[in-house]
């Protein structure tokens, strides 16, 4: 029997819940010291607050669900409640050390006055039920904020906080309105949307219609059931027992996902690697079904389940954290316009961003010398902790503060000049488009060729091509990490070694005469061909430095069958026809200080942090040999490929 692979620890901010290579090194063995630490956290936690662990809360469907609960001692007024709820395991014990988890979160919330309350997805753990992604059925999340606000002690109101799986289920229960849900904090949430504006990403799976292979690894160490089978009068200090002695923490032998990911056919993965069965691949009994990498983008079975998708409507007050360097910056800022464009009432004006120049879910291991994959970002710290209590305090205590009252709705970092910058809006207002146009004598093959990025389309059309073999794609370098990303951990990487690849195409801007701020959408606009019936087009958008340095902003990537929507007809490539393409938005906020320059790279792949595709036009997930496509990209006054981005202007002296 499989026994559990993963590692899971808070990693500073409320709710962030880290998990791979970055897991195993912030859960190596502890010193003696930060033992010492464990056990004091725990004794004041004890002398601050009423204790109650594994409390089974009852569900509409007689499911129960865990929760460990922290309140003050003073028992003379009510408190109002932060929550948090994931997937992953929140046992209160690190059995590995044999020491109490680190209950700092718990603490600082007591200190601060709150009630703090940890629980279970269904399904994980001590949780009873079936799991599904993002904790499905969304009304467990009524029936927990319902319980919740019914206690003695509850002054009524709830907040959400957390970070990546502990922030996306958020999103479709906040949509409930429920009067007890007061107020969230989301950071780090891309997996939570599903369909917003152009993006169908449905929760991170595509991107412009492409599976994205990191799924894999989540799913590999997540969709198992990981819960033991306990009597249905089991005691509560039974379950406390057990959770201080049930072996949670045990090793299989680890997985090679540098070989893994090019196994095919895709729907196997998980399967000839050992993995547990569930969602991923496999019928299940859970809202949405299962065998998720079936699903088409746009398939009814995503708008069964919990995500968040545009038909919704958000009326209570967010807090937003952000990264340049996540997974899905540009629908989380689509949804964050959607939701003050759309909310009712004060929380429409009540909408708080954050876009940090980090990771995913990295906010606050920033320091004063941040270094993201290799890119110098400086001091991009931020007192997040202080800004969520302040946010807190004003939304569940009705108590405002200077923080508050001096909050913009949007502060975002600019790389390059590395600075904090603040605005009412994103993009920031006053921002305007300034399109560049692809040209070439034909040979933009390789950082050595003649590619270039104009004011003005050329007259003649003399298109680029190259060959795309599935056999051998061009490899991620950097972004959003995926197992086989440096250390794992993605972020901003010099670009060069990918740009010796004769199937890159590389266009370029002259060096920038002046400091140039580029702060919102970045929207590609191609003009292809292919003797392919289906194919794909990636795209990555770079800072060039005056020695050379090619840093990545920001990538994406289009499938050429869902080029006139998701929700329309699949259409199919002919031999011969040239094709308009236009891509979901990509973002970013990067000063281009003066010498740099603006650089595009194209392709058709970036493995593995997107499938290949293997040209034939069928399901790619079932197939296990492709084909070569001969791809082209077409540039002129006919053809006007160009790409457009979003510059702020200095403001006025």
């Amino acid at each position: 029997m499989r026994r559990l692979t993963r590692i899971l620890t808070f990693a500073g901010t409320i709710g962030v819940l880290t998990t791979g290579p970055l897991a195993a090194q912030v859960n190596a063995p502890l010193t003696d010291a930060a033992k010492e630490a464990r056990w004091a956290a725990e004794k004041e936690l004890e002398s601050l607050a009423v204790i109650d662990r594994k409390v089974m809360i009852p569900m509409r469907d007689g499911i129960h669900i865990p929760a460990d609960i922290y309140r003050p001692k003073d028992a003379s007024q009510k408190y109002p409640i932060i929550w948090v709820r994931t997937p992953y395991n929140f046992n209160f014990w690190d059995i590995r050390n044999g020491v109490p988890r680190d209950m700092t979160n718990a603490v600082t919330a007591i200190k601060h006055g709150y009630a703090f309350i940890e629980m279970q997805e269904r399904g994980e753990f001590f949780a009873e039920g079936e799991w599904d992604v993002l904790g499905g059925p969304i009304s467990d999340g009524d029936d927990e904020i319902n319980w919740m606000v019914k206690q003695p002690w509850s002054n009524g109101k709830v907040g959400t906080t957390g970070c990546s799986s502990t922030a996306e289920w958020q999103l479709g229960v906040v949509a409930l309105n429920n009067p007890g849900y007061a107020a969230f904090n989301a950071q780090g949430f891309g997996c939570g949307v599903g369909r917003v504006g152009p993006f169908y990403e449905q929760g991170n799976w595509y991107r412009g219609g492409v599976f994205m292979m990191y799924n894999l690894t989540w799913f590999y160490e997540n969709q198992k059931p990981q819960h033991p089978m306990f009597a249905a009068n089991i005691s509560q200090e039974d379950l406390i027992r057990l959770s201080r002695s049930w072996d949670l923490v045990a090793y299989d032998p680890p997985v090679d996902w540098s070989k893994a990911y090019w196994i095919l056919p895709l729907q196997d993965i998980l399967k000839k690697v050992n993995g547990p069965k569930g969602v991923f691949a496999d019928a299940m009994p859970v809202p949405g079904g299962g065998r998720m990498i079936q699903r088409t983008p746009n398939d009814p079975a995503w708008y069964k389940g919990a995500l968040y998708h545009d038909d919704k409507r958000i009326n209570v007050p967010g807090l937003w954290y952000t990264s340049l360097y996540d997974i899905a910056l540009a629908p989380n800022l689509a949804l964050y316009n959607f939701v003050r464009e759309t909310a009712k009432g004060t929380a429409a004006n009540q909408q708080w961003l954050i876009i940090a120049p980090v990771g995913h879910c990295a906010f606050t291991r920033a320091t004063g010398d941040t270094v993201v994959g290799e890119r110098d970002m400086g001091d991009a710290r931020l007192p997040y902790l202080d800004i969520m209590y302040s946010f807190f305090d004003l939304t569940l205590k009705g108590k405002n503060s200077d923080t508050m009252d001096s909050m913009p709705r949007v502060r975002y970092y600019t790389m390059g000049n590395n600075k904090w910058n603040t605005s009412d809006t994103w993009p920031p207002r006053g921002a305007q488009p300034m399109t560049f146009y692809l040209a070439s004598g034909g040979a933009a093959n390789t950082l050595h060729g003649d590619g270039a990025l104009t004011a003005k389309p050329g007259a003649i059309d003399k298109p680029d091509s190259f060959t795309y073999d599935p056999t051998n794609p061009v490899p991620t370098l950097g972004g959003y990490r995926v197992g086989s990303d440096p250390a794992g951990l993605g972020g901003s990487f010099d670009q060069r070694k990918i740009e010796e690849r004769t199937d890159v195409l590389v266009y370029t801007t002259e060096p920038f005469a002046e400091g140039t701020q580029v702060s919102g959408p970045i929207t590609p606009t191609l003009y292809v061909s292919s003797d392919a019936k289906d194919t794909d087009f990636s795209i990555k958008v770079m800072d060039v430095y005056p020695d050379g340095t090619a840093y990545n902003l920001d990538e994406s990537i289009q499938r050429m069958r869902y080029r006139d929507g998701y929700d329309k007809p699949i259409v199919f490539m002919e031999l011969g026809q040239v094709y308009k393409v236009s891509f979901q938005p990509l973002v970013t906020s990067n000063y281009f200080l003066p010498g740099h320059r603006l650089r595009i790279e194209l392709s058709s792949s970036s493995f593995p942090r997107f499938e290949r595709n293997l040209n034939t036009g069928g399901h790619n997930y079932d197939e296990s040999e492709g084909i070569v496509a001969h791809n082209a990209v077409h540039h002129s006054a006919k053809y006007p490929s160009a790409v457009t981005i979003t510059v702020v202007k200095p403001s006025a002296p």
